[in-house]
């Protein structure tokens, strides 16, 4: 019994997790550039039940089969994959199409640079002329920190990343592609960095001015994915009832 309410847990715990995650997944589905996470489940291995101090058996130990010790969460992992386009007319809003990352300037408190990867193209340019995302983070072309002219009357993008203002060649936005994702950390507000280990290498990927990506959240899977999470954890509220029922007689008979 007491290993029933042990194995219950193990499922309550996992869709606790997995309904995090989705939660997590709905609050940012209109977040530009946003990719979605999703997790593995596994169960504990099988192990062998075997029968022991049995007097019908004269007391040999015998195994009875294989049992399940419950669930266990496997990988939480990220799906990288391309969201729609969203058409906004907005001079510096810039999507990617394939496979490839903006990189962003982020300083921190002491003026330290650091660069961070990110997906979402929503930029605009300060009085100073400097592109920058909504934070204020820069924007990284192949000459360093992007900077155009601050009276440039037409700010063109092409879809190689070249960013020409009035006509003129100023930069190139610099985008980049990893051999391997799963040396990606989420940093936090929509930002990646590269783990130890990590390898880039050239970015394929279209660049489309007066666009944003959207997400990559499908919002009706993740609200039926919810909802067998709930009755999920719910049956197995009602086998840790059970269970906690019967050893509460099981003492009562005892007592007797």
């Amino acid at each position: 019994m007491v290993r029933g309410l042990y194995t219950a847990w193990t499922g309550m715990a996992n869709e606790q997790k997995r309904l995090d995650i989705i939660s997590n997944n709905l609050a940012n589905a209109a977040t530009v550039g946003y990719k979605q996470d999703n997790v593995t489940s596994q169960s504990f291995d099988d192990v062998l039940t075997i029968k022991i101090k049995d007097a019908s058996e004269l007391f040999h130990e015998r195994p009875i089969g294989k049992m399940k010790l419950g669930v266990k969460l496997g990988e939480v992992y990220t799906d990288f994959g391309q969201g729609s386009l969203r058409e906004t007319s907005n001079t510096f809003d810039v999507a990617l199409e394939g496979k490839g990352f903006f990189q962003v300037s982020v300083a921190d408190k002491n003026g330290n640079e650091q660069t961070f990867y990110t997906r979402d193209g929503s930029f605009t340019m300060t009085h100073e002329g400097n592109i920058v995302d909504m934070n204020g983070n820069k924007l990284i072309g192949e000459g360093g920190n992007i900077s155009v002219p601050v009276d440039a009357s037409d700010i063109v993008i092409d879809t190689d990343g070249s960013v020409f203002a009035d006509g003129v060649l100023v930069d190139k936005i610099l985008i980049t592609d990893f051999e391997d994702y799963n040396y990606l950390k989420k940093y936090g507000e929509n930002m990646y960095s590269l783990v130890e280990g990590g390898t880039q290498i050239p970015s394929e990927a279209s660049v489309h001015q007066g666009f944003t990506e959207q997400s990559n959240v499908n919002v009706v899977a993740e609200m039926v994915d919810m909802i067998a999470i709930t009755r999920a954890y719910e049956a197995n509220q009602k086998v840790i009832q059970t269970v906690d029922n019967t050893l509460e007689q099981a003492a009562s008979v005892g007592k007797v």
